[in-house]
């Protein structure tokens, strides 16, 4: 455990410098000083609160806040999430105590501080995801305000506790003819060179010109939950696993709730194996040319009867197919899964033949590999810190101690967003497609190149079996000069490694 603990801490303390002069980009708000005054902001807060019940003009605790009927169905289905947790873990493993605190084998996340007077969800970042516009591009994509649950008492330890909440917005309203994408992706490029610092960058920010002036209430389209369900620490009996929950909800704007719903290309596995009508027909759709082209691309959108209300990512995972990978038990083992190497390598060559070849799915193993990838499950336990893509920044700490606001992946990805909010500006269409969640593309190469999000030391790589033919899905990902593709782990038989010295 140590010994994974320092080869954590010293990669991240590679990425941290890529990080920090990424932070300028104009695509993300990580400052705390600015989050500070942005959420508490005299007339346009970004307070969770605010924007939830917009009478209000402070922010409030976690049980207020949940005691607003807009999130009374989030309330419900998170309790509903932990009694299925607890009831699923002892029918498993029923000589393991499962329970709040250190005095059990799995220690349960207190859901009592998600309705406690004692914390509230601090604003911890604001992302700009206009990457997505391929999604309703009459909304532009979206914008994402990252909370984080946080003790409020004096002298708690630790003050953060491990769940955000994303409040996603809309880009911005359709109906608002004052504003174009074009216009409103210039605003979010156009500060990066701005120069203040504190309240004064997040006056500038809200200002009627600025990439934050447009945010109202009524752009609000989904929350998205994730939290630190259970943590199991490393012993004598039992190996080191936490386990994550997330769950997404709509706002209803008739009911004015937010109800729970599928989750963005969450497959059901479960249920695909179970039904085996509804596994062909999954199979028979997304083996179709136009939408296996999409699935290449990282733009598919697979329709909701295939799909679950929640995820449970678990970390850590190696880099080979696991038990904690699910959506890799969708490919035919042992006469049981939906789609057969066969039937894959058929559909690939059929689409490649409609309409050229594909970027990143080449073989069966690269379109196993974008099963996992494309879920949320799957892609948060891809080069996440512990679960999360953006843990967000500590706002209310002291500042001398720093902290690392995003993840590998997260970092990784920027280039490709800024490409499409750029095209977006100069009014080109965007190419929205992504490689896969641990190595990024290739446009970003020259802005990563020999670093640890790409190519360099501790990058995931991939090692071809000695005298064998090349996986074409991985190829293209070696290491730079002077490093070679490893091992990692104990599994000598994974193709995918990480570089590091020869």
């Amino acid at each position: 455990m140590r010994l994974r603990l320092s080869f954590i801490a010293t990669l991240l303390s590679l990425v941290a410098p890529v990080a920090q002069a990424d932070e300028g980009n104009g695509l993300a708000v990580t400052d705390p000083g600015v989050l500070r005054a942005l959420e508490t902001h005299g007339t346009h807060g970004l307070g969770l609160a605010q924007l939830l019940d917009p009478a209000r003009s402070i922010p409030i605790p976690s049980d207020a806040l949940f005691a607003l009927p807009a999130m009374t169905p989030v309330r419900a289905a998170l309790d509903d999430a932990f009694t299925r947790y607890l009831a699923d873990h002892q029918s498993r493993q029923p000589r393991v105590s499962i329970g709040v605190g250190p005095g059990h084998d799995v220690q349960l996340f207190d859901k009592a501080m998600l309705t406690s007077p004692d914390t509230r969800f601090v604003l911890a970042g604001i992302v700009n995801r206009m990457d997505r516009a391929y999604v309703a591009p009459d909304t532009c994509g979206e914008i994402r305000l990252i909370y984080r649950l946080t003790r409020m008492a004096a002298g708690t330890t630790p003050p953060r506790l491990p769940m955000t909440l994303n409040l996603v917005l809309h880009a911005k309203d359709p109906a608002d003819t004052s504003v174009t994408c074009a216009d409103l992706a210039g605003r979010w490029l156009n500060s990066a060179s701005f120069t203040e610092t504190g309240a004064a960058l997040a006056d500038r920010l809200l200002k009627r010109d600025g990439p934050l002036a447009t945010i109202t209430a009524a752009q609000i389209d989904r929350i998205e939950t994730n939290l630190q369900i259970a943590h199991r620490p490393k012993s004598d009996a039992q190996e080191f696993r936490t386990d994550y929950l997330q769950k997404v909800f709509r706002f209803d704007a008739s009911a004015k709730q937010f109800r729970e719903v599928p989750m963005e290309n969450q497959i059901d596995r479960d249920r695909l194996l179970a039904d085996a009508a509804l596994g062909h027909a999954f199979q028979e759709w997304l083996l179709a040319p136009a939408n296996l082209r999409a699935f290449d691309r990282g733009t598919v959108l697979i329709p909701e009867k295939f799909l679950a209300t929640s995820s449970l990512a678990s970390t850590p995972v190696g880099f080979a197919p696991s038990a904690l990978q699910p959506e890799f038990g969708l490919m035919e083992s042992k006469g049981r899964g939906v789609f057969s190497e066969r039937d894959v390598i058929a559909a690939l060559e059929r689409a490649v033949a409609q309409g050229g070849p594909f970027e990143n799915i080449r073989s069966p193993a690269g379109f196993a590999r974008r099963l996992n990838d494309i879920t949320c499950g799957g892609c948060h336990q891809i080069r996440g810190i512990g679960g999360f893509h953006f843990p967000g920044a500590d706002t209310l700490a002291d500042q001398s101690q720093g902290t690392v606001p995003s993840s590998p992946h997260f970092i990784g990805d920027q280039p490709r967003r800024r490409d499409i909010v750029m095209a977006i500006r100069d009014g080109k269409v965007p190419d929205f497609s992504r490689g896969f969640s641990d190595r990024p593309q290739a446009r970003g190469n020259n802005e990563l190149a020999g670093s640890p999000l790409l190519d360099g030391w501790g990058a995931t790589c991939y090692r071809p079996k000695p005298k064998g033919v090349a996986d074409k899905s991985f190829a293209s990902w070696t290491c730079a000069e002077g490093l070679a593709c490893q091992q990692v782990g104990a599994d000598a038989s994974s193709a995918i490694g990480m570089c590091f010295v020869k």
